[in-house]
């Protein structure tokens, strides 16, 4: 996919990325360092749990489904950084060996009033399983240059 700016992008429009295979060790790391609840790190703790085995952080899964986008490139020379996300969703929780994708849709685009050479523009981030079940949804305000 080509960098694209502000101008650019209309509401609707939507981006597909591809995919990554969660394994127990990325899990179990991601949660030793930023999330060290028992259901993330130990498999047989979680098997126990309402969660019935191990699970990925919430924080994990909204982290590489925003990665996977932004590897994409479509924000490569526009990119301003971010105010801010909103709508933050977990929907069924990611297991070792399920593979997540994420698909975008532009929900507005707002010029900045003061700033001419920005605006924001509204992104959802769903992310999905293999078996495309909504694992987590989020709404990010993207901080971004105009042509």
């Amino acid at each position: 996919m080509g960098s694209k700016f502000l101008d650019d992008l209309h509401p609707g429009e939507k981006f597909v990325t591809g995919g990554i295979t969660l394994s127990e060790s990325e899990i179990i790391g991601f949660a030793l360092t930023y999330d060290p609840q028992p259901f993330h790190l130990n498999a047989v703790v979680a098997a126990e749990s309402i969660y019935g085995g191990l699970i990925a952080s919430g924080f994990q899964v909204v982290s590489l489904t925003f990665r996977l986008f932004i590897q994409t490139g479509v924000f490569g020379e526009s990119s301003m950084g971010s105010p801010g996300i909103d709508e933050l969703r977990w929907f069924a929780p990611a297991r070792p060996g399920d593979t997540l994708h994420a698909e975008v849709e532009v929900m507005a685009v707002i010029p900045s009033k003061s700033k001419a050479d920005r605006g924001i523009a509204r992104l959802r981030y769903s992310a999905f399983n293999q078996r495309h079940e909504l694992v987590s949804s989020f709404v990010v305000n993207h901080l971004l240059r105009r042509r």
